[in-house]
């Protein structure tokens, strides 16, 4: 489904990545792992089309989406990837449900059926009394739950997932790492994570392991 070819990455005079090249089947779970500094969110970003590489292709389902201009790729990103991060990222001044609507808003959806979908999305969560509430007011556990909600609101091929248990205590990390497995199991979700939990990594379907901007086998 994904296939990335030959991706170098510079930041000025640093190689952040090295002709890494990456392929992701469909409803696979694939960690990512490393040291702080192996390149691995710099090729998380290329991955969601979040950033550029200074060579290289990335393909879904053969389309590279590189050659998109600004707009296509925006629309495309919209449409195909989620993103959850370890902070989550919501937008505080919204409720749950509200942010969960967002990505779905943008993308054209009428507001009913953004409504609709993102309700569902979080009675499968098992936080739906929790859909008024802003992000404030809701636990890290729950906070995190959202974050995935949203990430899946538009049907996405893809979720990326950056350290996505790193703000959790051990319970709300294994309730988000059975989270993720259920998704797979019943929604045929792919997920790629970059983290440094042994548990998550190894509960995956596949590891790669990075260092100094390479894949090591």
């Amino acid at each position: 489904m994904i296939e990335a070819k030959g991706i170098n990455k510079y930041y000025g005079q640093l190689h952040v990545l090295r002709d890494v090249s990456i392929s992701v089947g469909k409803k696979e779970i694939v960690s990512i792992v490393g040291r702080s500094g192996a390149g691995k969110t710099t090729l998380l970003q290329i991955l969601g089309t979040l950033d550029s590489p200074d060579s290289g292709v990335v393909e879904y389902d053969g389309q590279n989406v590189l050659k998109l201009g600004e707009r296509e790729l925006a629309r495309f990103r919209n449409r195909n990837i989620g993103f959850v991060f370890q902070f989550h990222q919501l937008l505080p001044e919204f409720t749950a449900i509200e942010n969960v609507m967002i990505p779905a808003l943008i993308g054209g959806d009428r507001q009913n059926d953004a409504y609709r979908r993102a309700k569902e999305l979080l009675e499968y969560m098992g936080i739906a009394d929790r859909i008024g509430h802003k992000p404030a007011q809701l636990s890290g556990g729950e906070r995190q739950r959202v974050a995935v909600a949203r990430a899946l609101v538009n049907h996405p091929a893809v979720v990326f997932a950056d350290e996505p248990s790193g703000s959790l205590d051990s319970e709300n990390k294994a309730e988000l790492h059975r989270l993720f497995f259920k998704l797979r199991d019943e929604m045929q979700q792919t997920f790629v994570i970059v983290t440094h939990d042994e548990a998550l990594a190894n509960g995956a379907d596949r590891i790669i392991h990075m260092s100094d901007g390479t894949i090591r086998m």
